[in-house]
Formats: structure tokens, sequence, C-alpha cells
């Protein structure tokens, strides 16, 4: 598998120096000893309760674009202290990465109260999801009832003798823009009714904003 490693201090003082490259060198050690391949070593001096900080979220970035599966981490507190840890850890498990730590040597074992808090942030996550997918399925019913045709934004057209899934581009950039992922882009339009793969919605997506470049 793929890994990133991230090594972290808290402040930019050049006796971090030394901790930053010894995380380093202990993590490539331990990727190396668990078979895993370094996709990229991401190095910062930040402190761990803010979460604005460009290495982290170059992380997650990587593990939202599959680039990467496992974090490799010193210990929990390299990923981030209090709110900011525990926002992280659901980030990195949202996006299917598994987190790995050399002071746990393996995968990460968090506590139970950590464990708790999660449960109840994807829980609250997935409600808030169902909640917006059924207003944008309200929305869609209201428009068809008054009138409004989504088959006139709809792709049909034929390529190599098969028919193009008709889905609705529009709904796509708009999802996209409310930071869906693919996957969840097409699990709400099969809530429309429209049946597209998560490659077929990234597929559309690509199309869409590409034609927007050649216009520019």
């Amino acid at each position: 598998m793929n890994a990133i490693i991230y090594c972290r201090v808290s402040t930019k003082k050049e006796t971090q120096e030394s901790s930053l490259a010894r995380q380093k060198e202990e993590l490539q050690r331990f990727a190396a000893q668990s078979g895993f391949t370094v996709h990229k070593v991401i190095e910062e001096k930040h402190s761990g309760y803010d979460i604005d900080r460009n290495g982290i979220l170059e992380v997650l970035d990587l593990l939202k674009e599959g680039s990467a599966d496992v974090l490799l981490i010193q210990d929990e507190t390299r990923l981030g202290r209090g709110n900011a840890k525990i926002a992280l850890l659901h980030a990195v498990h949202k996006y299917g990465g598994t987190i790995y730590t050399v002071n746990q040597n393996g995968e990460l074992q968090l506590s139970e109260a950590d464990s708790m808090v999660l449960e109840i942030v994807s829980i609250v996550e997935e409600f808030q999801r169902k909640l917006h997918n059924l207003k944008i399925k309200r929305g869609m019913e209201k428009a068809v009832r008054e009138g409004y045709k989504p088959q006139r934004n709809l792709s049909d057209q034929r390529h190599g003798g098969r028919e193009r899934k008709i889905v609705p581009i529009e709904e796509i950039v708009n999802l996209r823009d409310r930071g869906l992922t693919f996957h969840e882009i097409a699990a709400t339009l099969k809530g429309f009714g429209y049946e597209a793969s998560k490659a077929t919605v990234h597929r559309r997506y690509k199309e869409h904003v590409d034609e927007l470049e050649k216009k520019l």
C-alpha cells in the first residue's frame, strides 16, 4: 500500500529541526518494516490545535484523491490536539485512510472517548447528508411539477454504438461545489432515479470542466 509520512513540530525554533529529522527517520524505517511504499513525506512546523495547516491539508487531499491508503505518524498528537485531532481523525477515515503510528507499532488504536466522539460525529454527518439529499429531491420534484424538464439539461449522445447514461450535469456540478465526493454524488443521483457509477459521474464532471476551460 502507498503511504504518506507526516511529521510535525509545534514551533519554528531551530531546536525542533532535530525532532523533525528524527520523526522522518523513524517513520521511513517503520514504513520499510511494514512493507509500505512511501508516496510522499510531508513535514511542517505548526500548532496541533490549528486545523489550518498546509501540510495536513495536503495529506487529506492525497487521501481523498486515492494517491495513498495509509498515513504514518509518530503518535496521534502529531496529527493534532484537542478538537483539531478529532476533526482530522474523522476526515482521514472519511477519505478511506488508515493511520499507523510508530508509538503503537501498528494501526492507531483510539481511546474509548475518542471512538465515541467519532461515532457521534459520523452519525450526525450521515443525517445531515440525508437531510440535504431530501431537500434536493423535494426541490427537483417541485421544479418538475412547475414545468421544469430535466431532460433538456441531460446528455443522451451515442458514442461507439453505446447510449450515454442520462445524468444531470448541473446537479453534479452543484453537489461537487458543495464538497461531496464523486461516490456521494453518485449515491445522491440514485435517489433521484439516475443510475450512474462513481466513474461515470467523475467522467461527466471532467468533461464539463474541460468544456468550460475551452471557452475561457
